[in-house]
């Protein structure tokens, strides 16, 4: 049975929307559960955990025939959670405070910021800022997976792309062109191809006309390889790198939450460079699922030290 002290930190963070504090704390109960030899129900706890943790869910469009195309994420994280660079936060703010205030500036004839194209290497935080702007302002997120743009709908590219921004216009939210390099290549290059720069002029077209109230995010890998007329399209362009030694410590101590114990961060920061950020939130929720499977509350060093390098494997071979 859960302490009254775990309880009520159950309950403070859900009230203040904490997600990352929610599931430290409902992982250290079920760890407490199994220490007391009830299996099942540090089992069950551990499931609930791991399903909330599955965000993406189907978006059943105004228009069906975009089903394949388009996804909607729930947006859980929030502004306090985006570790990055001071100028990248500093955007972001100017970001949301525009859009909250765009009634005073469409007074006087100016318009917020709302086009937006983010590049950097994967896992470095360019879909949780997308996740980040659709929480803060409380708005449905739209992922469009532009790979399945070219693939599964070759031929009808263009088609397709006037039917999201139709719903971009109608249905206002924060829209994610995930892999935006799919179709944003640069038009001079040898190997592109006739549907790829029909469906990018389109694009261009739709994106210079669109005044709707949605967020249009687009989000890249690699900028070499964009097409240069894309960069005047949009309002800011953003970029994303691997994080500092001191954002390692922040986003340790962010997610490792009560489990954290007395390990040294600083210390354990070091054997974080060269993960991405992404990598480093896996390393802590692979450590405190371990640490509930063995019934501890706190992690241990070496426990943690082994995820890390466990991770560091995984990534170098995905490279």
């Amino acid at each position: 049975m859960a302490t009254s002290e775990q309880i009520k930190a159950l309950l403070k963070s859900h009230f203040q929307n904490e997600e990352e504090r929610f599931v430290s704390i409902a992982l250290q109960i079920a760890a407490h559960e199994s220490r007391l030899g009830h299996s099942a129900a540090a089992s069950d706890i551990k499931q609930l955990v791991d399903r909330s943790r599955n965000r993406v869910v189907q978006l059943r469009p105004v228009n069906s025939e975009l089903q394949g195309l388009v996804l909607e994420m729930e947006p859980r994280d929030r502004l306090a959670n985006l570790i990055v660079k001071d100028d990248l936060q500093e955007h972001i703010e100017t970001i949301l405070l525009e859009y909250r205030e765009r009634e005073k500036l469409h007074r006087h004839g100016l318009k917020n910021r709302r086009k937006v194209l983010l590049y950097g290497p994967p896992g470095t935080g360019k879909t949780m800022t997308a996740e980040v702007i659709a929480h803060e302002l409380k708005l449905p997120l739209y992922v469009i997976e532009m790979h399945r743009l070219m693939m599964k709908f070759m031929g009808e590219s263009a088609l397709k792309l006037r039917m999201v921004f139709d719903m971009i216009r109608d249905k206002p939210g924060v829209y994610l062109f995930d892999e935006f390099d799919a179709i944003g290549a640069d038009r001079e290059r040898d190997n592109d191809v006739g549907e790829m720069r029909r469906v990018l002029n389109s694009f261009l077209q739709w994106l210079e006309r669109d005044n709707s109230e949605s967020i249009i995010i687009a989000a890249t890998n690699t900028r070499q390889i964009l097409d240069r007329a894309l960069f005047r399209r949009f309002d800011d362009v953003l970029e994303y790198s691997e994080p500092t030694p001191i954002q390692i410590e922040a986003i340790l101590m962010n997610n490792l939450g009560t489990f954290q114990g007395s390990l040294v961060i600083k210390t354990l920061s070091k054997l974080c460079v060269g993960l991405s950020p992404a990598d480093i939130v896996q390393v802590c929720i692979d450590s405190k699922k371990a640490a509930v499977l063995k019934g501890e509350s706190i992690i241990t060093k070496p426990n943690l030290t082994k995820a890390i390098n466990k991770r560091k494997k995984a990534s170098s071979t995905k490279n």
